[in-house]
């Protein structure tokens, strides 16, 4: 038998290292080649790396949450033959160092007997109210369950109190309506009884890790490298949701439910190419800004392990039922992890959307190294004067973000009328000639 040692491989685009995201396999584990063992996470996508050989896993090199570089060790497997590692220097290395041989035992002794607990009697009162408020201790052990009756418990949460620091009086230390009294007048505070809360003294760590991490860094990154301004225009919606729900209404069963973001991605198609510069991703280390005639629209999508944004590749060549198709696939796609690389990168502008909770305005971070996004907020009825007449209208905003450094205020207002135009009188956005 020898052993395997399987390094990282160059997964693609320049990755330098990737981040362990989920091991599928422990030591121990017999695995065979070509079988999934482990989920890397790169700045792009999480990428399933498979063993190259058949075998015993005698080692991981890395916990959830570690960067390995590529081209370092990632698993040691057992494997027949004589594998490709020198057994001598794995067991030497940091990860498979063996612990300290135990200390020698101490010369036998003559067993000390421990003092025997005191019994605990009857008329052993319990902890004082006031004294477990004081000290913050529990009446009881740790991790044990107060015992008392639907009433009490009814009682206690009325009042804000947690049965825990409740000492009990009835049998088994259960707890009665006049141990409650007792607690209750105890309490140094004068505070009146439904107003008692009890503090909360834990504390609970949670290591920043995997996609979140990723996320972690790129907003930083952005708000410290990238002077942000925003601005905010309010849409007449109206007819623009008349026309959404009548196509809805009449669409073919292949057909994907046309959403806000289609009609907001053609809004870009017709006017972007007079704003070339919101069109663009912008290299700060060389100086350089490099501006598409392709139009890659990223869209944001939340998942349950955070913000992911999958790209709707050239939006300028789509019909709107093609783009409502390829936002409900992107967003599925990201939303269960199986996006691939090529469909997490490459955009050139972003849009995002909070859905039914837009709020009246948001200020979106910008998806470096793009220099815009335009966010939607909820759609609200609003009472609009239209022609001196007051009238109800819907009525939502657009929030967006610019990189200053690229963009100037009045090219993103400039830009941000022209999509309120198009939104608010839809037809326009089909007539030939308008992109």
């Amino acid at each position: 038998m020898g052993l395997y040692t399987f390094k990282l491989p160059d997964i693609g685009e320049g990755i330098a290292e990737a981040e362990i995201a989920e091991w599928k396999i422990a030591v121990g584990d017999t695995v065979e080649e070509d079988q999934g063992i482990v989920d890397m996470l790169t700045d792009k996508a999480a990428v399933e790396i498979e063993s190259p050989v058949g075998g015993i896993v005698k080692e991981l090199c890395g916990e959830a949450g570690s960067m390995i570089a590529v081209g370092g060790p990632l698993i040691r497997i057992e494997v027949e033959g004589d594998g490709n590692t020198d057994t001598a220097t794995a067991d030497a290395s940091p990860a498979s160092a063996p612990q300290s041989a135990p200390p020698a035992p101490e010369p036998a002794q003559a067993p000390v007997k421990a003092p025997e607990p005191a019994p605990a009697t009857a008329q052993s009162a319990p902890a004082s109210a006031a004294s477990i408020r004081q000290s913050g201790a529990l009446p009881r052990k740790a991790g044990e369950k107060p015992l008392a009756s639907p009433a009490v418990r009814r009682r206690a949460e009325s009042l804000g109190i947690q049965l825990a620091y409740v000492p009990g009086t009835g049998p088994a230390g259960r707890i009665t309506q006049q141990d409650l009294d007792a607690f209750i007048q105890a309490d140094a505070g004068g505070a009146a009884p439904g107003t008692r809360r009890m503090p909360k003294p834990g504390v609970e760590d949670i290591r920043i890790i995997g996609l979140r991490r990723r996320i972690a860094t790129a907003m930083q990154q952005a708000k410290q490298r990238i002077p942000h301004f925003a601005y905010v225009e309010e849409v007449d919606v109206t007819e623009l949701e008349a026309l959404r729900q009548h196509l809805n209404t009449n669409k073919r069963e292949d057909q994907a439910k046309l959403t806000i973001l289609p009609f907001l991605a053609r809004a870009l198609v017709v006017a972007v190419p007079a704003h070339p510069q919101v069109n663009a991703r912008f290299d700060d280390e060389a100086d350089i800004l490099h501006r598409f005639d392709a139009l890659h629209v990223g869209i944001a999508t939340q998942t349950s392990g955070g913000l992911v944004v999958p790209v709707m590749q050239h939006a300028e060549a789509k019909s709107l039922w093609d783009m409502a198709g390829d936002i409900r696939r992107l967003a599925e796609a990201a939303r269960t992890g199986k996006a691939s690389r090529e469909e997490l990168s490459g955009s050139t502008i972003t849009i995002t959307s909070l859905g039914a909770m837009g709020g009246i305005a948001s200020t979106p971070v910008i998806n470096a190294p793009e220099v815009a996004i335009i966010g939607v907020n909820k759609i609200m009825q609003r009472p609009t004067y239209v022609n001196g007449q007051l009238v109800p209208r819907l009525i939502m905003n657009l929030s967006s973000s610019f990189d200053h450094r690229i963009v100037d205020g009045w090219d993103a207002a400039a830009l941000i009328q022209r999509i309120k135009g198009l939104l608010e009188h839809p037809a326009t956005l089909f007539m030939e000639g308008e992109a």
